[in-house]
């Protein structure tokens, strides 16, 4: 009996049909919604009506209208735009404009409809808003799908769209200052893992707050540096002197020597309040385990007093009871000076909210909650992009400091002391 060969088998073998694929099913776990699908059958007659409206203003005569007008129409061209109740196909009509000549050769352009449009604004500024949430680029089409309903969104326009952050932020951080009515300055870094020499190192971002005359805050810049250095904080600073912003009344910062010679620097006039949070984490890491409660407590009385003189005598007794028992404790004290206590110069309204870097350290808090989505950044410009689209896109509320109705009686007294020359 002859063998059989695999070829042989392989042609007499009868095709097998596999059944298709399963797609995978739509998410639609409250069942299907007849309300959005009878408003998606009106949203392409809307958008002709209101188009038509535009064209016939542009003209200046209704179709067949008779009289005067700025131009004719020609063609009808039929578009797919996908809205924020899912893809709709609708037919536009075209027309010419005359230019200097009489001559109709000026292609007649929608305002609500741009040309090359495809998706409307309220569906991009959903994927932007999708990404700063932390969804993974690849991932943002199928956590959006209900709302698309199969409209096209590829990895490439989602790019697009996070590139278009470039543009506003570059405008965003040069542009000048000098019209900023800054009382306060809320000066911190945090530290983000950027991809740098083919390597993920750690980065400080060097962070602007500022609070306007009238207790409203606002982000002022945000720049990446190697280290937290004394000459990363006066290129920081310089570049906000750069910018012009004014000699601001009191600066507050989390204690790193080089921001404090920055700014003394660049303004002289200018009080500094040193964070009191971040000095209280300094002295319990100094302090023995059993002590550290008891450090705290007397430390408190330092910081939480109800007047200046309260905040220096409490201040002598700390020394005095501290200096032989932990002298690590007492010498990191006394290295912060009178910085932790510049804050009972101002009104007691605003001593919550001026001696510690808190106000800034929610801004941080944003930032960090968002950045664990990501291992490491790719580029410097890609964190900080991500950072100025998370404040600016309303991610991060920022309100008034604590105070604000007193920032009129601050400003009497601080401010034309602040802008007279330094001697």
């Amino acid at each position: 009996m002859k063998q059989r060969t695999k070829k042989h088998r392989r042609e007499n073998t009868p095709a097998v049909s596999l059944p298709p694929r399963a797609r995978p099913r739509e998410l639609e776990l409250f069942g299907p919604d007849p309300l959005s699908a009878r408003i998606r059958e009106g949203v392409a007659v809307l958008i002709e009506q209101l188009v038509a409206e535009e064209l016939d203003a542009a003209l200046g005569a209704p179709r067949y209208g008779r009289g005067r007008r700025a131009g004719y129409r020609h063609t009808i061209k039929s578009r797919e735009i996908t809205t924020s109740l899912g893809p709709t196909k609708v037919r536009l009509q075209r027309a010419r404009l005359f230019d200097e000549s009489g001559e109709p050769s000026i292609e007649w352009g929608s305002a609500l409809l741009p040309r090359y449009l495809r998706r409307a604004a309220e569906v991009d500024n959903s994927v932007l808003g999708a990404y700063l949430a932390g969804t993974n680029s690849r991932r943002i089409r199928t956590a959006l799908k209900p709302m698309l309903k199969g409209a096209p969104l590829s990895k490439s326009s989602v790019s697009r769209l996070i590139g278009k952050l470039q543009r506003t932020f570059t405008s965003w951080r040069t542009a000048p200052l000098q019209d900023k009515s800054i009382a306060y300055l809320y000066l911190d870094a945090i530290r983000v893992r950027v991809r740098t020499n083919l390597r993920v190192e750690s980065a400080p971002v060097l962070v602007a707050l500022g609070v306007h005359e009238d207790g409203e805050k606002e982000l002022l810049a945000l720049m990446l540096m190697g280290s937290e250095s004394g000459a990363a904080w006066c290129a920081f600073v310089d570049d906000l002197v750069g910018r012009g912003l004014r000699q601001p009344i009191l600066c507050i910062i989390d204690g790193n020597a080089g921001a404090r010679r920055a700014i003394t620097t660049a303004w002289p006039r200018t009080q500094i309040q040193r964070c009191v949070v971040h000095k209280l984490r300094n002295l319990i890491a100094h302090a023995p385990r059993k002590c550290q409660d008891e450090v705290k407590a007397d430390y408190l009385a330092i910081t939480n007093a109800p007047n200046l003189n309260s905040a220096r005598r409490a201040h002598t007794r700390f020394v005095v009871k501290w200096q032989k028992r932990c002298e690590g404790v007492v010498n990191s004290l006394l290295q912060a000076g009178d910085d932790l206590l510049t804050h009972y110069k101002f009104p007691q309204s605003q001593w919550r909210s001026i001696r510690s870097t808190n106000n800034i350290e929610r801004l941080q808090g944003e930032f960090r909650r968002r950045i664990k989505t990501q291992a490491a950044f790719p580029t410097s410009r890609s964190v900080l992009y991500l950072l100025y689209a998370l404040y600016e896109a309303g991610h991060i509320k920022l309100r008034h400091i604590d105070g604000w109705s007193d920032m009129k009686k601050v400003i009497e007294q601080y401010r034309p002391e602040t802008l007279q020359p330094a001697a």
